[in-house]
């Protein structure tokens, strides 16, 4: 994982807790009200991939009892994980697909809805992703994979050798030798294992891709709403294809790619698909980022720039996040796979303890501000979602009267402490249980493994009726509070 050149250790700075009538009268316990989107307060648990899935998407007993966990705390809004818009094996992560999903999924929502008194609304967040396969042995990269061109020939000198002799003599060679004779894009299916891109236009499944999202997305839209879901939040960050389409090193040619307009053009068109196929009153809105952090990627100009498009568009809610790309993740080992939380841009997306001068808490306030004052001059009033090292009540009240943001999210912070807004509105912030941003948990999820809180996975081993993670060592939800 990518750490700052700076090394400063930081500790949690919640600030100043209110007391009962303070935080009654807050603008972040206070209801929001725009189109379609109603909440009771302005608190917001954004998507977390905990992992609790099976292979073939489906909701379990281990993802019930993951959400009912955060909802019995009762914030304005959960969002669920990356959902796969595609019935393809995806690893286990949760997928709508297709209808036979629809069932797990009501019962999810009939879950939240239950154990939060109906006072938190459950939107789910839709993801479409590419393929991406596991760094490859070098010997089997070069006899199994790379196809042999005339420039290979030409740069060897080797016009007239056999193909397998070829094979045989680029897998002996040293990296640097190697520099000089593979394409960039080569290298890189060598050393971080073949991703695809939405540029990959050569390919029909990538040409067309404009042609089938649409449709996908307001499928599994259709198949949300169905299933009781209070809204949904199209997945437009990070390392992933609406994202990829975003982005400013999306050079399609075929109007989708160049310009801003040409590269905001799909996702407005899968907005516009989603928002046809549901009914009038129900909320829509997607997670983008403010920054791509990568070189000649898209910075907050960019962002600003589309989301004044959604909000034109009519999107009910936009919600910021930042990083997180595979342009600059750190290389796999063999066997496995990159991971775009590895790099600098990774974090930026999850800052850790360990940070430079300005610190890991509150990074994408002043992008987010930048992005809804532009929103704001174009005057169109959607509201923000701004995430990013909250975990106090002191800082998130401050951004939403300076205006920075109109809803306050928090992952981590939810994830060490699920009651941690009811404990603050109760007027009992100094019980809650506050992150320390070691990233055990990011860890865990980089490793495709349960998901847990190091401040809490042990805790109360011996009851009998929590659910363990198949070593048994880790528990799996946090212990009730007592209050």
């Amino acid at each position: 994982m990518w750490k700052p050149l700076e090394k400063i250790k930081y500790a949690p700075e919640p600030g100043i807790w209110p007391s009962q009538a303070e935080a009654g009268d807050s603008m972040w316990f206070s209801p929001l009200d725009f189109g379609n989107l109603h909440l009771d307060q302005r608190t917001w648990i954004p998507a977390m991939v905990p992992w609790r899935s099976t292979e073939e998407g489906i909701v379990t007993d281990r993802v019930l009892a993951w959400y009912e966990r955060f909802a019995q705390g009762q914030p304005g809004c959960i969002v669920i994980e990356a959902t796969g818009v595609r019935d393809v094996p995806s690893g286990p992560l949760m997928r709508i697909g297709h209808d036979r999903f629809v069932p797990g999924l009501k019962e999810l929502a009939d879950t939240v809805h239950r154990a939060s008194d109906g006072k938190t609304k459950l939107f789910i967040q839709l993801i479409d992703f590419l393929s991406i396969r596991r760094r490859p042995a070098a010997e089997n990269y070069f006899h199994r994979f790379l196809q042999i061109t005339d420039d290979h020939r030409a740069a060897l000198g080797a016009e007239d050798w056999p193909e397998e002799k070829i094979r045989e003599h680029l897998s002996a060679l040293e990296d640097e030798a190697l520099d000089d004779i593979l394409t960039g894009r080569e290298l890189d299916d060598l050393r971080m294992g073949t991703r695809e891109r939405v540029t990959d236009v050569k390919y029909e499944h990538i040409r067309e891709l404009p042609e089938v999202l649409p449709r996908i997305f307001a499928d599994a839209a259709e198949r949300a709403q169905k299933a009781g879901i209070d809204g949904v939040e199209l997945h437009y960050a990070h390392a992933y294809t609406m994202a990829s389409f975003l982005s400013r090193k999306n050079d399609r040619e075929d109007g989708y790619g160049g310009p801003r307009e040409n590269r905001v053009r799909l996702p407005l068109e899968v907005y516009a698909a989603v928002r046809e196929r549901v009914s009038d009153d129900y909320p829509v809105g997607c997670r983008y980022l403010s920054d791509e952090i990568i070189e000649n990627g898209s910075d907050v100009e960019d962002a600003a720039y589309f989301g004044v498009e959604f909000a034109k568009a009519g999107m009910d809610f936009l919600s910021l996040s930042r990083g997180g790309k595979f342009d600059d993740a750190k290389q796999p080992g063999v066997g496995e796979a990159a991971y775009p939380y590895t790099g600098e841009s990774g974090y930026e997306c999850i800052p850790a303890y360990i940070s430079d001068s300005f610190g890991p808490y509150g990074r994408n306030i002043q992008p987010t501000a930048f992005i809804r004052k532009a929103i704001r001059d174009a005057g169109l009033e959607t509201p923000v979602v701004v995430a990013g090292g909250i975990h106090g009540f002191e800082l998130a009240e401050k951004i939403l009267q300076s205006g920075e943001a109109d809803i306050v999210a928090s992952a981590r912070q939810s994830l060490a402490d699920p009651d941690w807004f009811m404990k603050v509105k109760e007027g009992q912030g100094e019980e809650v249980r506050l992150c320390t941003y070691s990233n055990y948990c990011e860890g865990l999820d980089q490793k495709h493994k349960i998901v847990t809180c190091k401040l809490w996975d042990r805790l109360d081993m011996d009851q009998s009726d929590i659910q363990k993670t198949p070593d048994g060592k880790r528990r799996l939800i946090a212990p009730d509070w007592q209050a």
